[in-house]
């Protein structure tokens, strides 16, 4: 069983920074992608960034220039460094992981709210 643990989100004021980790554990070997994506209230989910073992990233065009994501592959970790955040980032961030030989998941999500 795979366990995907967020953790980070929370409030900021519009311009702050935020850093959000996700860590998968249980049966694991390694990951092929894991990555992020969001989704507001009324709004359908969305890519926010994606990272391969590799090291090769990906990002949602709303984000580009102010995230950026990285991976511990190691500890099977992914982080989310979130700067000049506006309140149209208010979102549930959900993480995401493909694992090697097991399948994909998701975790909880953690809420990230951008007010002042």
């Amino acid at each position: 069983q795979v366990q995907l643990v967020e953790s980070g989100g929370g409030l900021v004021q519009p311009g702050g920074s935020l850093r959000l980790s996700c860590a998968a554990s249980g049966a694991i070997s390694s990951f092929n992608i894991m990555g992020w994506y969001r989704q507001a209230p009324g709004k359908e989910r969305e890519l926010v960034a994606t990272v391969t073992r590799s090291g090769s990233t990906n990002y949602g065009d709303s984000v580009k220039g102010r995230f950026t994501i990285s991976g511990d592959n190691a500890r099977n970790t992914v982080y989310l460094e979130m700067n000049n955040l506006g309140p149209e980032d208010t979102a549930v961030y959900y993480c995401n992981a493909d694992i090697r030989y097991s399948g994909i998941y998701w975790g909880k999500g953690t809420l990230v709210s951008v007010s002042s």
